[in-house]
């Protein structure tokens, strides 16, 4: 009798054990799965530039990217070669279950979509798209010879990104940098954010 309580317990216990480690299993999986916050960046200097902007932003929402918040557009100098036109620029807030590099891969589709073609760095784009921040981690991935850095290096000296971006998220925090956007900001120095425009 004691014998077949013992057995019963036994069985009891790994049972439990089994619905725990079942539900670790499940818990992991839902957070590997579930939606992830990103950060979006377009541009545009060739052609109707809100235009584009615009397009972009629709085929983004349509290609499985919820668009969450959006900036105003934003006006700077183009460069370094500032004779080029002028660039228009937004960011955006959005929500993927798109992998970073499923992600590049998308953007990628959309500028071709929008227009984009080969062309020298730094020249006249109509369509400029860049993930800012993905789910606030460090991610260095190589995609079918297209590196992808994110947080781009240099997005704490850009005031194109850093300012709309502000409007949008006011308590960012630069994954890498550990610094509060405010701070990014204050870092550029005023002659930086004078040089920008809000249209």
């Amino acid at each position: 009798m004691k014998l077949l309580l013992l057995k019963v317990k036994n069985s009891t216990i790994k049972g439990k054990q089994k619905k725990i480690e079942i539900g670790t299993v499940i818990k992991q999986d839902t957070l590997e799965n579930r939606a992830k916050f990103v950060y979006i960046g377009i541009g545009s200097n060739l052609g109707n530039k809100k235009i584009n902007i615009e397009k972009a932003k629709f085929q983004i929402e349509k290609n499985g990217i919820k668009i969450e918040a959006c900036s105003s557009f934003y006006e700077t100098d183009s460069w370094p070669n500032n004779n080029f036109p002028k660039y228009f620029n937004i960011v955006l807030k959005g929500k993927t279950f798109f992998k970073p590099q499923d992600l590049l891969k998308k953007i990628k589709e959309i500028e071709i979509l929008i227009g984009r073609k080969m062309s020298l760095k730094n020249y006249p784009r109509i369509c400029d798209i860049d993930i800012i921040d993905y789910d606030q981690k460090n991610l260095k991935i190589n995609n079918n010879n297209q590196k992808l850095i994110i947080p781009h290096p240099k997005l704490h000296e850009r005031n194109f990104v850093l300012l709309p971006l502000y409007e949008i998220a006011k308590n960012w925090l630069h994954p890498k940098k550990n610094k509060k956007i405010f701070d990014l900001l204050r870092d550029l120095g005023v002659n930086n954010l004078r040089s920008i425009k809000q249209l």
